[in-house]
C-alpha cells in the first residue's frame, strides 16, 4: 500500500517503516540527528530507529526530503475560537469587552450552545494536528461563559479527540471569581467561592473517570482558571485532589499587569510569591507565560520545580515576553512550549521564542534552534512525567510529525532544525501520527471536514462579535468597538476621458 492509499484516522498494519532524509532519534547517548534514516513502529510504539532497519516489515514508506521527528508537546493549547485577535489592535481591553462590567455582569450568560462548544473543540483539536502537535492540554477563554467550564463540553472533548486521533489531558477550568468594572469603570474582584469548590468537584469526578480513555489517549488533569480568579481554598483544594490523583495542575500567572494588581492588592505580594506561601509550587505545577515574573518570582519556579509554559507567540502580540528564555533555562527552570492563540503553531511559536530571547538578551547568539525544539517536544513531556512522549526511541509512543523539507520551503537547508525554525512554519507539516496512528496527512484530519468547518467556525465568531456591546462598558455599537483597520470606502467613480 503506498502512503497516499493508506487510510486517515488507521493505524498500518504489522511492523512498519517511515523514512526520510532526516530523522531525529533519542538514543542512549543524547539527541542525535540520523541523516538517511528511519522509525519503525508496531501498533502504539516505536521499536526501533536508525539508517535502515533490516528485519521484516508490512511495509516501508519513503517520506523523501522530509525531517521525522516527535510529536510537539503543547502544554496551552487554544481550544475554542480565539479571541485574542479582539484585543490586538483594540485598545485598552477593559473598554473592548475583555473585562465585564458590573451590569452585565449580574446577567452573565453562555455566549455560545453546547453544540458552539463542543464544535469549537473538535475544530481546534484538527488545527492541533495540521501543525505536528500530538499532545496537548486544551485552554479556552472564561470571558464569554456564564462562569466556568462544563463536565458536558469535554465529554464531548474526550470524543473529539478519541476521533480525531489527538493525545489529550482534559479538566474542566473552574474559578472562584473575577474581575469586573464599577459604574465608574474601576476594576474590583468579585468572588464566589462556593460556586468554584462545587465546579472543582465536578472537574474532578471527571478527571478520574476520563483519565485512561480511549487505550489512553485521554488523561484527567486540573485547570483552575487565572491566579486572580481564585482562593486560598480552592487552590489548596485543587492541589490536595491532584497530589491524590497524580494529574498535573495548570495555573495561569504571573501573566499580565492586571493579575499582578490585583494579587497585591488582594494578598499584598505576587502570585508566585502568594503560592510559595501558600506551600502549593511544586513540580505538578504547569504555569504559562512568567512574562512579569520577577526574579525572585523565577528563584521560587526554580526551586520548586515548577514548568513554565512558554507561549511567545501570544505574547509577542501583546506586547510582552518572557525575561527571558535563556535567562529561565540556565536558572534550571524547567521550560516547555505552548501555543495558546490561533494558528495553533508550534513552529512560529519558537521562531519567535527564539527572536524575542535573543532582543531580551541583546546577544544574537542567545538561545539555539535546538533548545527550543528541546522545549516543544522532551520539557513538555517531562512536565507530564511521560518519558514516552516527546521522543523517537525504542519503546517511546509513536507520536511523530513529519515535516517538508523541499517543496513548501523557500530557504535553501544548511540543517533541518535550523531550518525548521529559522524558515519555516507550522504548514510544512506533512504528516501527524499520534499513538501510531495517521491522524492527519496532506491538511487533511481523519474526522472533520475541514472546509466545511472553517465556515461554522467563522458564522459562530461574527455571532459573537455581534453579541459584544452587551459585555462592553458602556455598551458601544460593535463598529466602535471594533473598528476597521480602514474606513470604509466604496468604488471609485469611472475616470472621465
Amino acid at each position: 500500500m503506498t502512503w497516499s492509499a493508506l487510510p486517515l484516522g488507521k493505524r498500518p498494519p504489522g511492523r512498519w517503516a517511515l523514512k526520510a532524509r532526516f530523522v531525529i532519534a533519542d538514543l542512549p547517548e543524547g539527541r542525535r540527528l540520523i541523516p538517511d534514516g528511519e522509525v519503525v513502529t508496531e501498533n502504539d510504539r516505536v521499536v526501533w530507529v536508525g539508517h535502515r532497519f533490516e528485519g521484516e516489515l508490512s511495509a516501508r514508506y519513503d517520506m523523501g526530503e522530509a525531517l521525522i521527528g516527535p510529536g510537539f508537546v503543547d502544554l496551552d493549547a487554544l481550544s475554542d475560537l480565539d479571541t485574542t485577535v479582539l484585543g490586538m489592535d483594540n485598545q485598552p481591553g477593559w473598554k473592548k469587552g475583555r473585562v465585564w462590567p458590573t451590569d452585565y455582569a449580574a446577567r452573565a450568560y453562555e455566549m455560545y450552545s453546547p453544540e458552539e462548544l463542543a464544535f469549537q473543540k473538535r475544530y481546534a483539536f484538527a488545527q492541533l494536528l495540521l501543525n505536528g502537535i500530538t499532545s496537548a492540554l486544551p485552554i479556552a477563554s472564561l470571558f464569554y461563559r456564564a462562569w466556568g467550564e462544563t463536565v458536558a463540553e469535554f465529554e464531548a472533548a474526550a470524543v473529539a479527540a478519541e476521533d480525531l486521533g489527538l493525545r489529550v489531558w482534559l479538566g474542566p477550568a473552574y474559578r472562584s471569581g473575577g474581575v469586573i468594572l464599577g459604574g465608574a469603570g474601576t476594576m474590583q474582584p468579585v468572588f464566589d467561592e462556593e460556586r468554584g469548590l462545587a465546579e472543582l468537584a465536578d472537574a474532578a469526578a471527571f478527571a478520574q473517570r476520563i483519565h485512561g480513555a480511549a487505550g489512553g489517549l485521554i488523561s484527567g488533569m486540573f485547570a483552575p482558571d487565572r491566579v486572580e480568579t481564585c482562593t486560598e481554598t480552592l487552590l489548596r483544594r485543587t492541589f490536595d485532589t491532584a497530589n491524590g490523583l497524580d494529574m498535573p495542575v495548570r495555573l495561569h500567572m504571573a501573566q499580565g499587569e492586571m493579575e499582578l494588581q490585583t494579587v497585591r492588592r488582594l494578598h499584598g505580594v505576587t502570585a508566585p510569591e502568594w503560592l510559595d506561601r501558600l506551600d502549593l509550587l511544586s513540580p505538578r505545577l504547569i504555569a504559562p507565560h512568567a512574562t512579569v515574573a520577577t526574579d525572585d518570582d523565577l528563584a521560587r519556579y526554580a526551586a520548586s520545580g515548577v514548568t513554565i509554559a512558554h507561549c511567545p507567540l501570544v505574547s509577542a502580540r501583546h506586547g510582552s515576553s518572557l525575561k527571558s528564555f535563556s535567562r529561565v533555562k540556565a536558572m534550571g527552570i524547567r521550560i516547555g512550549m505552548g501555543t495558546d492563540t490561533a494558528p495553533p503553531d508550534m513552529v512560529l511559536n519558537m521562531a519567535v521564542g527564539l527572536m524575542v530571547n535573543r532582543m531580551a538578551e541583546s546577544r544574537g547568539n542567545a538561545g539555539l534552534a535546538a533548545e527550543f525544539y528541546d522545549a516543544a517536544t522532551i520539557a513538555g513531556a517531562d512536565a507530564l512525567k511521560r518519558p514516552d512522549l516527546g521522543r523517537i526511541a525504542p519503546g517511546s509512543k509513536a507520536d511523530i510529525a513529519v515535516f517538508d523539507m523541499a517543496d513548501r520551503m523557500i530557504a535553501p537547508r544548511i540543517d533541518p532544525i535550523q531550518t525548521l525554525v529559522y524558515g519555516a512554519t507550522g504548514r510544512i507539516t506533512r504528516a501527524t501520527i499520534v499513538d501510531g496512528r495517521l491522524s492527519m496527512r496532506d491538511g487533511q484530519v481523519a474526522g472533520i471536514d475541514l472546509a466545511a468547518a472553517r465556515n461554522q467556525a467563522q458564522a459562530q465568531f461574527d455571532g459573537l462579535v455581534a453579541r459584544y456591546p452587551e459585555r462592553t462598558f458602556g455598551h458601544p455599537p460593535v463598529e466602535e468597538i471594533f473598528p476597521p483597520s480602514y474606513p470604509l470606502g466604496r468604488a471609485s467613480s469611472e475616470v472621465s476621458p
